[in-house]
């Protein structure tokens, strides 16, 4: 049976190298010495490869740099709550398939874990300036979200909006708030919590890094997915369900929950960038 694709959205690669790698870890390349665009380029120069060092993986691969690139997604149900997760990742690369390689057989270039973060792909050189969860972030705004038992009582105390994601209401809120408000909101609600009740109320200040930018642009998509600007270029991140990560990716390389990474051709004899996740196997579930 052949499968049935969406399409996810854009990217560009005006270096010629696209990167689809971990979103939690993009920012620790650079501190491990090399760049990452120095590493994806050395890849890419051998028709692409898998790029790995401590907790900080990817794979690089060459791209057409004069033109918008495809992202899209096939999708199996999850064991979580059996909605549409995404089973395969396939990336248009806009050059043509090499006449010395067989059309027939993909190339395995290594394979990858599901990010808990997240995963991103785009252009090498952009992700060079990719702001993580330690970065400061370039807009100095947060993002601040509350939830829990006593949610609705901190809500007429204090307001927020319901800051709703797909198929969900989402917790309560403010955006765009400068971080040292946000970072003061979100104390006045810690006291009154820890005044009255002890526990019951959970409350987050994110800043606007690149990682949670991200996934804010995805709040609204059915697969999690968002593009954003990054050092001048368009990518795209892809955030997991939590509870899809948890039943079918959770331990990530370190218990084996790793899928393959492929060159391929497609009907056009162009590359494609593919990366494989097995549906689950309900069957196994009821033995």
């Amino acid at each position: 049976m052949s499968e049935f694709f969406v399409d996810l959205g854009k990217v560009i690669a005006p270096s010629g190298v696209l990167v689809l790698g971990m979103a939690g870890w993009i920012d620790q390349w650079r501190e491990l010495g090399q760049p990452l665009s120095e590493r994806a380029r050395a890849a890419a120069a051998k028709g692409g490869g898998h790029l790995r060092e401590w907790l900080c993986e990817a794979v690089a691969v060459p791209a057409a740099a004069d033109r918008v690139l495809m992202v899209r997604a096939s999708t199996s149900p999850s064991p979580f709550d059996r909605e549409p997760a995404i089973a395969t990742l396939e990336f248009g690369l806009g050059l043509p398939w090499p006449e010395t390689e067989d059309r027939v057989v993909p190339v395995w270039l290594g394979d990858l874990p599901v990010d808990r973060c997240g995963m991103v792909v785009g252009d090498a050189v952009g992700l060079d300036v990719w702001r993580g969860w330690d970065d400061e972030p370039a807009d100095g705004l947060a993002d601040v979200f509350y939830w829990g038992l006593y949610a609705d009582n901190a809500h007429t105390q204090f307001g927020g909006e319901r800051i709703a994601r797909h198929g969900v209401d989402g917790p309560r809120g403010w955006l765009d708030l400068p971080v040292a408000e946000a970072v003061a909101r979100a104390a006045e609600l810690e006291a009154w919590r820890d005044r009255l009740h002890g526990k019951g109320l959970m409350v987050s200040v994110d800043e606007h890094t690149d990682v949670h930018r991200f996934q804010r642009a995805g709040w609204h998509h059915p697969l999690h997915a968002g593009a954003i600007d990054v050092g001048g270029c368009q990518v795209l991140g892809i955030e997991w369900d939590q509870g899809d990560h948890s039943m079918r990716h959770r331990g990530e390389r370190a218990t084996g929950q790793v899928y393959p990474v492929t060159l391929e051709a497609d009907e056009a004899g162009e590359m494609v960038l593919r990366w494989a996740i097995p549906p689950y196997d309900f069957d196994d579930e009821a033995e």
